[in-house]
């Protein structure tokens, strides 16, 4: 599909909201309503070349005769899909109905007439509700209508002409349809003021950088074989669809067998169904496995939270790429698990072991971006040759937010001291759609390459992209092709740079002594101070009070009881590049400039 077509299709579809909805409905209710059906039409439209198929099918007294399980697989078969309806209607021929009590009994036996996993997506997106209350404003006619329009393709085939066999409207495949999704929810966001907390989503050039760095450094190395992949923060699937492509294009280019089952969790059940949908529309067809490919779908996409309802308890992977929410308060995780504070959190996930000492990695309460890194850290193998490769975005304060002891730093001591940081880098600002933050890439490993081992790489990408020739929402820039390839060939170098800088584990630690002295006014009370010792440091804590205390306070002293290990990350640290000053000559002549163009008056001023 080119721009023009997809420009066409998009306007098409947001201007659904203005035909049909408007005056009927709240606003914040438009996309709740146009994105369901853009989904069931696309369902649908895949059902219609085997419907009468199907019902004929149901008629047949041998079928009666059938278990349950049984009759699933015939009617997979027949469907020539992993789904079916065995419903009269299609949304086609429910168009034709005029009468509006018919039409919207028709509509919900069409609904029940779906299998399980679709009556699960249909169910998510509330669709019986909102099916009563279009067909009560009198407008459940006009919106089947609408993505019924002969004008419009949202199948994943062609339309084609019957006689010349002419492609009359291009095909709407899985990305493109995410694309779509993505840029009618930003839409429907920003014209009618509807803001969600943690509604967050990737731009695609963004998500094929994460499945460039998660996959090149490593692809040569992977043995043929079925790789698990997960994302516990999936949003409608994007991130685990294009890695997937990703690893398909790779293995064909080094002449390899590799397989990406896939594998996820998202809160938002609308969210959810848009993922689980398309999931169902890309299954192979296999009559052999239509119930296995269902049960699948069900075992390995779960909808709730990932922190507090876990839908894959105990479950490991090869791969681990996410986009967690940032900065939205994770309060309601508690109240699921029953407690009230941060330190009563048991989860095995979100503690580890730092020594012969058990560690918390539960962060402040505002932002569970930690919480999702710990989760992922929790899902590595072990038991494997290749391990786990986990590529996860995060904002700035994953570097550093926390005190020594708290959830973060430990989390980070735990990725640094068993030597599984590999790289982290940044990005521009402005990649995403609904915030202007910079954002960076962690890319940790339990199995680093031998000349990365005691050591982390830092990438400074934030200069490599190439702006937009129109913003979208706060997106201003892209990372192309060029500056892909840019990014993935500094992990693969691993040389020094201006750009990529390399350092031992241990610089990104510290130890948090508390300095006590004699307090004059109360000897029973000593002064205290806290310092933040480098590990590097000569002489360590020894050195460190002999060379920047002793000589000012002479009776300072260390309680050695309350030293704490930190580690945070800064790349304005590394990166930081000073502002050269002007010279004396060039600020002159703009002061003279300046003078020339006030015809004098600066002499005036001086001169009374």
């Amino acid at each position: 599909m080119d721009q023009a077509q997809y420009s066409r299709l998009f306007s098409f579809l947001f201007n659904i909201a203005n035909d049909v909805l408007v005056n009927s409905f709240e606003k914040t209710e438009y996309k709740k309503i146009t994105l369901p059906f853009i989904v069931l039409r696309r369902l649908d439209l895949l059902l219609e070349d085997t419907k009468q198929d199907v019902i004929a099918l149901c008629k047949s007294e041998t079928f009666q005769s059938l278990s349950e399980e049984a009759k699933d697989q015939q009617l997979c078969q027949v469907s020539k899909r992993p789904f079916y309806n065995t419903s009269l209607f299609t949304l086609s021929n429910l168009r034709a109905e005029t009468d509006r009590t018919r039409l919207n009994q028709n509509f919900i036996a069409y609904l029940d007439g779906y299998s399980s996993h679709v009556q699960d997506i249909i169910n998510k997106f509330d669709f019986k509700h909102y099916a009563d209350k279009l067909s009560a404003a009198g407008r459940l006619g006009l919106m089947i209508d609408k993505v019924t329009d002969t004008t419009i393709n949202l199948g994943i085939e062609p339309v084609l002409d019957r006689e010349t066999g002419e492609e009359l409207l291009p095909a709407l495949d899985n990305h493109t349809m995410g694309t779509l999704f993505e840029q009618l929810l930003r839409r429907f966001n920003e014209d009618y003021s509807v803001t969600e907390a943690g509604e967050h989503y990737t731009p695609r050039d963004y998500v094929r950088l994460l499945a460039d760095v998660a996959l090149r450094p490593v692809i040569k190395s992977l043995p043929n074989a079925t790789y698990k992949v997960y994302d516990g923060a999936n949003g409608t699937g994007g991130i685990l669809s294009i890695f997937k492509e990703r690893m398909e294009e790779l293995a064909k280019e080094n002449r390899k067998r590799l397989k990406a089952d896939l594998y996820g969790q998202e809160l938002q059940p609308e969210t959810y169904a848009i993922c689980k949908s398309d999931l169902i529309l890309s299954e192979a067809v296999d009559s052999f496995y239509y119930r296995r490919v269902g049960d699948a779908l069900r075992q390995r996409f779960a909808n709730g939270s990932t922190i507090s309802d876990d839908g894959h308890p105990g479950s490991t992977f090869d791969f681990c790429i996410s986009n967690p929410p940032f900065g939205t308060p994770w309060k309601a995780d508690l109240e699921n698990w029953g407690i009230s504070n941060t330190k009563d959190v048991n989860d095995p996930r979100f503690r580890g072991m730092i020594g012969d000492e058990e560690f918390s990695f539960v962060p402040n309460i505002g932002d569970p971006q930690m919480l999702f890194l710990a989760n992922n850290v929790s899902r590595m193998k072990n038991d494997t040759e290749q391990g786990t490769r986990i590529v996860e975005i995060h904002n700035g304060s994953s570097l550093f937010t926390g005190n020594a002891g708290g959830g973060e730093s430990n989390l980070r001591r735990y990725i640094i001291e068993n030597d599984m940081l590999e790289a982290i880098i940044a990005l521009p600002e402005n990649m995403f759609y609904n915030t202007g933050i910079g954002t960076f890439i962690w890319v940790v490993t339990n199995r680093k390459e031998e000349r990365r081992r005691g050591k982390v790489q830092l990438i400074d990408a934030t200069s490599i992209k190439t702006p937009l020739r129109k913003n979208l929402g706060n997106k201003n820039c892209e990372v192309d092709e060029a500056g892909r390839e840019a990014i993935v060939q500094f992990l693969l170098d691993f040389k020094e740079n201006e750009q990529s800088k390399i350092f031992d584990n241990r610089e990104f630690g510290y130890w948090q002594i508390t300095v006590l002295q004699p307090n004059p006014a109360d000897p029973k009370k000593p002064l205290k101070d806290t310092e933040q010792v480098p590990l590097l440091y000569p002489g360590g804590i020894d050195g460190f009070m002999k060379n920047e205390v002793l000589p000012y306070a002479p009776e300072a002293k260390v309680d050695p009881k309350k030293t704490v290990i930190g580690y945070e990350l800064s790349f304005t640290k590394y990166f930081y590049k000073p502002v050269e000053l002007r010279s004396r000559e060039d600020i002159v002549a703009d002061i003279l400039e300046i003078e020339k163009n006030t015809d004098g008056l600066l002499n005036d001023i001086l001169n009374l």
